[in-house]
This record gives structure tokens, sequence and C-alpha cells, in this order.
């Protein structure tokens, strides 16, 4: 079971962070909704879930309007948060700008639910970082010197700045890089070990040994 959504004011208060699979890209080199694929009996955005759950964090998925009636086959109609268009702001930081504004006083642990050989360590390890700093406003590991941005912590406070310069015109970019530009950010070194976690699948190919 996943950890059911926020209910009430006061819960919604209490919790600070939310945990949101990012399921919203088009897939087009893959061909198919990369979430919806299975390693064993479970999707991966199930496995993604889960794997939050372990955090204990509430569990929201970033999707956009196409993909809702299938997602909803997996999850409670309050779990998923579709993409705003209203936003005009496109990828995986239109998603996570969409949950921002669904729940702008929360602090968000971003997922992508195309990282199947994640673990829980590596996950623990950001949320261990994070409460450790209360400085920054974005929590990433870099690969080799580049963020992996797919699987980071952006802050409330954060996401108001990123809105802010959306507002005024100022997001020339959208990409989550770019954002890590303009906020604080704490960046994680991974070690050797670590980096298979961020192995991205892209093509059917690439999935023979999973």
């Amino acid at each position: 079971m996943l950890v059911m959504p926020i209910k009430s004011n006061s819960t919604i208060i209490a919790i600070i962070m939310l945990a949101i699979i990012l399921c919203g890209g088009r897939s087009t080199r893959m061909g198919t909704d990369k979430g919806l694929l299975k390693t064993g009996e479970k999707t991966w955005v199930q496995a993604a879930a889960e794997k939050m759950q372990e955090l204990n964090l509430p569990v929201y998925i970033s999707v956009n309007a196409e993909q809702a009636p299938a997602y909803s086959e997996l999850f409670t109609a309050e779990q998923l948060i579709l993409d705003d268009a209203a936003l005009d702001v496109h990828g995986p930081l239109g998603g996570v700008l969409s949950v921002h504004e669904h729940f702008p006083m929360q602090d968000l642990f971003t997922l992508a639910c195309d990282l199947p050989l994640m673990e829980l360590p590596i996950l623990q390890q950001l949320l261990d970082v994070y409460h450790g700093d209360s400085t920054d406003a974005a929590f990433v590991f870099t690969n080799d010197g580049e963020p992996e941005p797919l699987c980071a912590i952006y802050s409330a406070r954060g996401l108001a700045h990123i809105r802010t310069m959306r507002e005024q015109q100022q997001l020339t970019k959208h990409s989550m890089k770019f954002i890590l530009e303009h906020v604080d950010t704490c960046y994680i070194p991974l070690e050797e070990h670590q980096k298979k976690a961020f192995q991205n699948f892209n093509a059917h190919a690439s999935l023979n040994g999973l």
C-alpha cells in the first residue's frame, strides 16, 4: 500500500515534504510509457513509489493529461497531479512546478520513474543531507561532475523563486539543470558504486538483463 494523500490543512502544515514520482515524459525513444514498464510484477512507477514510501513520505505521481486514465488504475485520483498546461513550462520542470502549484508550502523529493535501479540507501542519504542542511534550496547528486536533477530535493522557497522567475519571463530555459543554477544548491558527489543506480533506460534494447 502507498502512503495516502494529505487529507487536512493541519496535516499539510505538519508534513514539510512530499515524494513526487515524475512520469510525464513522452518516452518517444522507448516508444511506450516508461512508468508502466514492468520489472517482475511491478511497474516502474509502482516500484519507485514504494521506495519513497519506505522513507515515510506521502507519495504523489506527476503525469500529463494523456497518461491519467492508465495511471488511475494504479493510484487514487488524489495521488495524480496533472501537468498544468497554463504554466507553459515543458519537461520535468513543468511537472515539478505543477505539483508546487498544488502544494506551495511543501518541499518536494522528486524521483524519475525511469530509474529502476535506484537504491533505497541512496534516497535515504539524500534525505539525511537535507535534514542536516537548513540553508540550501536544492539537494542533488553529481555524477562525474554533472548533476542528476531527477533524483533531487527542491525546497518550497526555491521553487517559489523559480515560479517568480517564470512570472517575470526570466525562465529562459525549461531545464532542471538551469534552475539549479538559480537557487542555492547542495551538490553531493556520487561514489563509484552508486552510479549504476542512475542508469537511464531509453530504448527496449537497453532493458536486457533487467
